[in-house]
């Protein structure tokens, strides 16, 4: 009885399976575009502030540090304004936890839908191979009722191969693009910490000068 009532469900899960796979192709594609054009428009934004940075670095015109934190169009604008408030304030106690908690503010919203295209490279082959389980089941179950055939069978299976492809299909440009934006994010966090590492040089100098 009970596996009747599988082999019942065998007969629609293997389109079902494959509605799931388009599903998830639709929308993981969309998130890729999605996630790689605010990544293309922070990564530009952290380029230009990486060379002001050089710049200040290599001038020493504490001024200029001033100057690029009024940018809040970039995640380092704003982290330099938020830091040299808290600066002023408070001095460089608390800097450092400051500006990792501002950074860690940050991530939810830099890390978003990642997690949806991990999920979908690790599961999306594992779906396709239920859908060719299903579909070999309903070849076998065809085979049965044509008194032992081949032929009968042959379409059948190849049809339910086609579930795997399309598994596979959907997570391989999911699994790059994940590891790709991962890039992205490092990249982003390490232009996060020359920011903090810009913030303690100045911090430190003006104790200095105001010692």
């Amino acid at each position: 009885m009970l596996n009747e009532s599988f082999f019942a469900i065998g007969q629609y899960g293997h389109e079902v399976t494959l509605w799931i796979l388009i599903a998830l192709s639709v929308t993981s594609l969309s998130v890729i575009i999605e996630r790689y054009i605010t990544y293309m428009g922070i990564r530009r934004n952290s380029e230009k502030v990486a060379e002001r940075i050089r710049e200040i670095v290599k001038t020493n015109d504490k001024e200029k540090v001033n100057h690029l934190s009024e940018d809040w169009n970039t995640l380092e604008g704003r982290a330099l304004d938020y830091g040299l408030r808290h600066i002023k304030e408070n001095g460089t106690e608390g800097l450092e936890d400051f500006f990792e908690l501002y950074s860690k503010s940050e991530q939810p919203q830099l890390e978003k839908s990642l997690n949806f295209l991990a999920t979908v490279g690790s599961n999306a082959p594992f779906i396709g191979l239920l859908g060719t389980v299903f579909g070999v089941m309903e070849s076998f179950q065809a085979l049965s009722e044509a008194g032992g055939e081949p032929s009968a069978v042959m379409a059948g299976i190849a049809q339910a191969l086609v579930a795997t492809a399309i598994g596979l299909m959907v997570a391989i440009p999911a699994v790059i693009a994940y590891n790709y934006f991962q890039k992205q994010l490092n990249q982003v966090n390490n232009s996060l910490d020359s920011v903090k590492d810009l913030l303690m040089t100045y911090a430190k100098t003006m104790k200095g000068k105001n010692a």
